[in-house]
């Protein structure tokens, strides 16, 4: 799912409010949690996830085109760790028609 479909997903269910608005409370969405992993604060999303920052130091690399070795400088790069609703809900058996295995009758 991209940005946009997920803005005319929410603008298609919440018919009150027009496309304009559901971009901006997108936008006002994505920018807080943005700035809170920027200060390093953990954003947490009760039933969907958690979202942190992950510290990783410099190291030795290597490329892999000439074998040479580099250094990679420390960075900082966003983590997410699903939680347990939504684990729950991406692993739930899909009933397919004509599925024996998840109890779908054959037609």
């Amino acid at each position: 799912m991209t940005r946009s479909e997920l803005i005319a997903g929410l603008a298609e269910d919440n018919p009150h409010l027009t496309v304009g608005d559901v971009e901006r409370i997108v936008a006002a969405f994505f920018d807080e949690m943005t700035e809170a992993l920027a200060r390093g604060a953990r954003v947490e999303l009760r039933g969907f996830g958690a979202f942190t920052v992950k510290h990783r130091n410099a190291r030795a690399g290597r490329n892999p085109r000439t074998g040479e070795t580099v250094d990679v400088a420390q960075k900082s790069v966003p983590f997410f760790k699903a939680g347990k609703e939504l684990r729950e809900r991406i692993n739930k058996p899909i009933n397919l028609p004509g599925s024996k295995k998840n109890g779908g009758s054959k037609s």
